[in-house]
C-alpha cells in the first residue's frame, strides 16, 4: 500500500485539525479496542484497571498517538519512521500485528465519531491506506 501525494495532503490537513484532542482519540480508541476486541486485553494484563476511562488506558492512548504523530511527521517514509517501534513491539513486546490493524480501526471510528464533519469520504479512505500504512510499518521487524 502506498500513499499518493493526494492522500498525504489529506492526512496532514485532518491531523492538524484533530491533533489537539489526540489524547481523547487515544484513550477511547484503546478503551474501545479493549471493549470490543477482549482477546487484546492480554498484552496489558499488568495494568490494574483496564476499564475504558482508567489511568493506564489513557496514558497509553497519549502514548499511541505519539506513534501516529510520528508517523504523520515521516509520512513520506513511515517503515524507516517507525523502526524504533516496530522493534520494540516485535521483539519487546511480542505483540501479534494483527492488533495494529484492529487498534487503526478503532482509532478511525473514533476520529469518525469525533470529527464527523472532517471525516469526509476523501479523508476516510487517505486516513484508512495511512493507518494500513501504519500498520505494515509496525509489522515490518516481524518478517
Amino acid at each position: 500500500m502506498s500513499l499518493t501525494e493526494k492522500d498525504k495532503a489529506a492526512v496532514k490537513a485532518i491531523w492538524s485539525k484533530i491533533s489537539k484532542s489526540g489524547d481523547a482519540i487515544g484513550a477511547e480508541a484503546l478503551g474501545r479496542m479493549l471493549t470490543v476486541y477482549p482477546q487484546t486485553k492480554t498484552y496489558f494484563s499488568h495494568w490494574s484497571d483496564l476499564s475504558p476511562n482508567s489511568t493506564p488506558v489513557k496514558n497509553h492512548g497519549k502514548t499511541v498517538m505519539g506513534g501516529v504523530a510520528l508517523a504523520v511527521a515521516k509520512i513520506d517514509d513511515i517503515t524507516n519512521g517507525l523502526t524504533a517501534l516496530s522493534e520494540q513491539h516485535a521483539f519487546q513486546l511480542r505483540v501479534d500485528p494483527a492488533n495494529f490493524k484492529i487498534l487503526s480501526h478503532c482509532i478511525l471510528v473514533v476520529i469518525a465519531s469525533m470529527f464527523p464533519k472532517d471525516f469526509t469520504p476523501e479523508a476516510h479512505v487517505s486516513l484508512d491506506k495511512f493507518f494500513c500504512c501504519v500498520s505494515l510499518a509496525l509489522a515490518e521487524k516481524y518478517r
